[in-house]
């Protein structure tokens, strides 16, 4: 059984050599780059440059370290409302595929605009224990579900009509392609619920697969969905990356959830931990989202206020996180399970 490892989400490219050694310090494996605008070229020819690549990549193994996902260019709502001129969004992430195919890179995910609804909720400010600052979201009201399942539909012809370029290119060369789920996995988000599963049921090449998030279908269905999906996407071999995370409440019980630390939510990481090695993954596990501690500065992104989605420099909530990983880890090491 091959090891499985630890990666963190960075936004950054340009990371420092401090950044580097703290990351290898604190026994990081890989590093997973979250947002496909950061590569050098992205801004200039619409995806990224080779030999820029390339230098990025020796400099993370200079460290210990590897590339394990990246993102693609996103695809926005002007190409998701099949707007002039958005189809050129489409042929730079083909061309962002071959480029990280020819270094090497194994998974990159490609973001879809207008896979949420967050109009439907309401984001908290949730206090945890000691006044950490975590995560909140609130159903709103009722949404008009007919106007959401025709908005799906025609979301989702979208979406294959881009797979259908992606997938072969994508095979070609050599990367799998991971699809992370709506979040917040809303009926009638593209990739919550049953549209999550549809995606390797309309793209059945081994090369489609998921970046499970343990967070986000928690917040969907709890515990239960976690470990069920565990088994049955795991077991076909379509869960690429895993983004490990907890959190308290669901949609279905609360109207609302809230992330946590990995000690402190609903779920039982351990548990989470065994049904993935049952299943043979042999990925990453990414802590991704992590609640703000105490003296954590870190830049905000929009539409995320009250969670650290990145790692950076000093943030002792991903040490943390990471640290109980390889706490989880030695324990299924030692113990034979």
């Amino acid at each position: 059984m091959a090891r499985l490892k630890i990666s963190i989400t960075s936004y950054r490219t340009d990371l420092s050599d401090k950044d580097l050694r703290q990351l290898s310090q604190l026994g990081v494996d890989c590093i997973d780059f979250g947002d496909g605008s950061a590569f050098p070229g992205v801004q200039e020819e619409g995806y990224p440059d080779l030999d820029a690549l390339l230098r990025l990549k020796r400099r993370i193994r200079s460290y210990g370290m590897d590339i394990n996902r990246v993102t693609l260019p996103d695809l926005s709502a002007a190409y998701m409302r099949n707007e002039p001129d958005a189809e050129r969004e489409l042929e730079n992430a083909v061309m962002a595929l071959k480029v990280f195919g020819e270094a090497g890179i194994p998974i990159a995910r490609q973001r879809f605009a207008a896979d949420t609804h967050p109009e439907l909720l309401v984001q908290y400010r949730a206090v945890h224990r000691g006044g950490m600052v975590a995560r909140g979201e609130m159903v709103a009201g009722a949404a008009d579900a007919q106007a959401l399942l025709e908005a799906y539909w025609r979301h989702w012809e979208r979406f294959c009509e881009a797979y259908r370029r992606l997938v072969p290119a994508a095979e070609d060369a050599g990367v799998r392609l991971g699809i992370h789920p709506s979040d917040v996995p809303l009926p009638g988000t593209l990739f919550g619920g049953l549209g999550y599963r549809r995606v390797i049921d309309a793209f059945p090449s081994p090369s489609v697969g998921y970046v499970y998030c343990v967070g986000t279908r928690a917040e969907e269905g709890g515990s239960a969905l976690v470990l069920d999906e565990i088994r049955q996407l795991g077991r076909r071999g379509r869960i690429f990356l895993v983004h490990f995370r907890n959190v308290r409440g669901s949609l279905p019980t609360a109207k609302a959830f809230e992330e946590a630390l990995l000690d402190d939510g609903d779920l039982n990481m351990f548990k989470v931990l065994l049904e993935l090695r049952r299943v043979g993954f042999d990925g990453c596990l990414n802590p991704d989202h992590v609640p703000i501690l105490e003296g954590v500065d870190f830049p905000t992104r929009p539409g995320w206020p009250n969670t650290c989605i990145h790692w950076t420099y000093g943030n002792i909530g991903y040490a943390y996180s990471i640290g109980y990983i390889k706490a989880l880890l030695f324990a299924m090491t030692e113990y034979g399970v």
